[in-house]
């Protein structure tokens, strides 16, 4: 057992009881084999829609049908053929690469294949049986299946009318909270927190508690502010960046957590995050360094974003103002119904949430995949 591993029981064994710790204790062998990893997740997803012809649209995850860059491919199409080694300096030269994107020392960044990772490591870390995981609801489920693997109550705060997170009732929820999480764009809604409430949630949350906060759609959103500013004060927060969403590598796995190093240290203890596919690696790091991209990606996507809610607006069909790359539409129906519909005409969209049960997660393709979208989904609508 690596050093990592020992320190991970070390910690685990402070926390937990003897039946919880032989639960979490799989972690440092299982990986991503455990329930709440997102491979799991998005497999109870692709369950819950329905067989998915191999031929249709893909509307339902929210990849980014542009890819990478063609740096970031040019990158990996050069280092492929080493890729026998593990070249620990390109890993090295992502986390130099992200600290001066983001005007971090390179000790508050902690790379990692894709956000998730880190997602559910911090989770883990700072919640238990006694330190409650505060989520929004609509949100995203994923935090909430690992409070639960470990025996953490969960507890939900309904999003507030103009859907954004509900920053007095998310810090009062409860006073010895270990985590509360906020998704900013929100994930499904696309919604966004604005800056003072995301700032009201640091301020004013229980003692002790981190939070963590879920920056995956940031680059979409031309309102949201980043929150790597209380990184650089130092506060209690960590943020989770990802490049599988507008850098278009979900496959590809790379993203990292930026903390002070004390509240990225206890991650480390769950195994052996700090290395990345070499793929990931050196796509994310090309990526980084096209000056244009997140402007020109982001526009691409508004455009086509805005397109598609005005043929809504058409026909009267209700939406939630999202800013992210993807938008929950209001069918006045069951969700089931529509997306099982949609895909008799091979195209995927996302499923509904319980608190949303007539509204469909639509992931914003192209221009092309978007006109077939309305095609079908004027059939299924009969409108």
């Amino acid at each position: 057992m690596g050093e990592g591993a020992k320190r991970g029981q070390v910690l685990l064994t402070r926390q937990f009881t003897r039946r919880e710790f032989g639960r979490v204790a799989a972690l440092l062998t299982a990986g991503s084999a455990l329930p709440f990893y997102n491979e799991a997740a998005l497999a109870q997803d692709l369950k819950t829609i329905g067989n998915i012809p191999p031929d249709s649209i893909r509307l339902h995850t929210n990849e980014n049908p542009m890819g990478p860059c063609a740096a970031a491919l040019e990158a990996i199409r050069q280092f492929l053929p080493q890729g026998g080694q593990y070249l620990f300096g390109q890993t090295a030269a992502f986390v130099e690469a992200m600290a001066a994107a983001e005007g971090l020392p390179t000790s508050h960044i902690l790379p990692s294949a894709g956000s998730s990772d880190p997602l559910h490591r911090a989770v883990l870390a700072y919640t238990s049986p006694s330190r409650p995981l505060i989520v929004a609801d609509p949100g995203y489920e994923a935090p909430g299946r690992a409070a639960k693997f470990i025996g953490a109550k969960v507890i939900p705060v309904p999003l507030r009318k103009d859907y954004a997170h509900d920053s007095k009732a998310m810090s009062q929820a409860e006073p010895t909270a270990g985590v509360i999480y906020i998704c900013n764009p929100n994930n499904p809604t696309g919604t966004v927190t604005p800056k003072k409430d995301v700032d009201y949630i640091i301020a004013n949350k229980p003692k002790g508690c981190v939070i963590l906060i879920d920056e995956a759609y940031i680059h979409f959103a031309s309102s949201a502010t980043s929150a790597v500013e209380h990184v650089v004060a130092g506060k209690d927060v960590i943020v989770l960046r990802s490049f599988s969403k507008l850098y278009g590598m979900a496959g590809l796995r790379a993203g990292a957590a930026l903390a002070r190093p004390d509240l990225l240290e206890k991650l480390r203890g769950y195994g052996g995050l700090g290395f990345l596919p070499l793929s990931g690696t050196v796509g994310a790091t090309a990526s980084l360094k096209e000056k244009t991209l997140v402007s020109e990606r982001r526009q691409i996507v508004a455009n086509i974003r805005q397109d598609l809610c005005a043929w809504l607006e058409q026909f009267g069909i209700g939406f939630l103002p999202s800013e992210a790359n993807m938008i929950m539409i209001d069918c006045k129906r069951p969700g089931r119904e529509v997306y099982t519909a949609m895909l008799q005409h091979k195209i995927a969209i996302g499923r509904a949430w319980p608190s949303l049960p007539t509204h469909v997660r639509v992931t914003i393709g192209t221009r092309e995949e978007m006109a077939k979208f309305k095609a079908a989904f004027a059939k299924v609508m009969g409108v």
